[in-house]
């Protein structure tokens, strides 16, 4: 016997994070730590360190530590894209419809 699924009750995490006013600082966490992750997986997958990555952007290593934060979202679109061609990777950001 097949159980019946349960009507969701109440809004959706998106609704509630928009009428509180943090959808676009969650959105933003979250992309970063995503960031984060990739760039940390490609640095590891590439045998280099915080200190011969940030060489490769020629940047500082507390610069590199900032991009690696996950909370920290005031990095800048070039960082990351420096970031990513240090690995070996392209940047790509895109718009879409909400």
């Amino acid at each position: 016997m097949k159980k019946k699924k349960k009507p969701a009750l109440g809004s959706s995490l998106d609704d509630l994070l928009d009428q509180d006013g943090t959808l676009g600082e969650a959105t933003a966490i979250a992309m970063k730590r995503v960031i984060a992750h990739q760039l940390e997986r490609s640095m590891k997958e590439r045998n280099l360190s915080k200190t011969q990555m940030s060489k490769i952007m020629h940047t500082s290593r507390s610069a590199l530590d900032r991009l690696l934060d996950e909370q920290n979202t005031s990095v800048t679109l070039q960082t990351i894209s420096n970031a990513a061609k240090a690995v070996g990777k392209r940047l790509r950001v895109e718009l879409v419809d909400g």
